[in-house]
């Protein structure tokens, strides 16, 4: 209590740069970027003044397995070049990983009426399951139903997906069944700054701050993923919006001709994306897109 702490979060691949030929291999040297965010995290009473955002849950899951363990690894080819490789299997991995950390975060975030449909879900699938072992009457025109994926957008208003390539946000989506709406403060960040490892959920945060329409309380979600393999995520509540951010580029960092806005980001997107991308937001913020 009543303490600071400033964290570092960057992503450097110089250090790891692969100067083989194992394409398992090779492919981190074209998958991550170098990128990275500073920031200040206080329990100080008189920060909280002016503090942007109040930190609500944490939650970390990690597979022990030897799949889990062996997706994204650090070793040497035959050759003894140093390298990290990615398996095939990481999608499906990071999926188990999401799904064991939403297990504890979902009763702390979603409305009870959500929580009652997993319940009901859960407890009419274990009946009907019992109906058929037990050979019960009328059992065989019974089905068991499919899982119920509670929606989260009922609890959180933005969210900040691990930006680790377009198949880990796509599957997220899956997962969580969000809109393309809710997926895009990362795919813009993948897409105008890459894949900068954990920090990039900072950075897609800062895109929320200036694009997203941000209002003060809502909740934001942030997913990462690392090696182990392990998913975190944090919950936080807005306690105050910088007003001067809406609509503002991050002017210092654009390169000439490069989309790194909103902006001119829509200028290459096809009519059907920018219809998607705007239709449902107010009219007020669509002047930005």
């Amino acid at each position: 209590p009543g303490s600071r702490a400033l964290v570092l979060s960057m992503e450097n691949i110089t250090q790891n740069l692969y100067k083989g030929n194992d394409k398992s291999m090779l492919l981190q040297n074209t998958l991550f970027r170098c990128g990275g965010c500073g920031l200040l995290l206080s329990s100080r009473l008189l920060d909280s003044m002016k503090a942007k955002y109040k930190l609500l849950y944490t939650f970390r899951a990690h597979l022990s397995d030897d799949n889990s363990y062996n997706c994204v690894y650090q070793k040497q080819d035959g050759a003894g070049n140093s390298g990290v490789a990615l398996s095939k299997d990481i999608v499906k991995v990071a999926g188990r990983a999401l799904r064991q950390n939403f297990v504890q975060l979902a009763p702390h975030v979603l409305p009870v009426r959500e929580q009652a449909k997993v319940l009901c879900n859960h407890f009419w699938g274990k009946m009907v399951s019992v109906a058929k072992q037990r050979g019960w009457p009328l059992a065989d025109g019974l089905t068991v139903p499919e899982g119920y994926t509670p929606n989260f957008g009922k609890g959180i208003d933005h969210f900040c997906i691990h930006a680790g390539g377009r198949a880990v946000i796509e599957g997220v989506q899956k997962n969580l069944k969000l809109t393309d709406r809710q997926i895009r403060p990362s795919v813009q960040t993948l897409h105008d700054w890459g894949n900068t490892s954990s920090s990039s959920i900072w950075y897609e945060t800062d895109w929320i701050e200036r694009f997203g329409d941000l209002q003060r309380g809502e909740r934001v979600l942030q997913i990462s993923f690392g090696s182990g393999f392990k998913c975190n995520s944090a919950v936080w509540v807005a306690l105050r919006v910088d007003r001067s951010k809406i609509g503002q580029p991050l002017e210092a960092f654009s390169l000439k001709g490069y989309p790194v806005t909103a902006e001119s980001s829509m200028k290459h997107a096809s009519p059907a994306t920018k219809r998607m991308w705007t239709d449902d937001l107010p009219r007020s913020r669509r002047r930005h897109l």
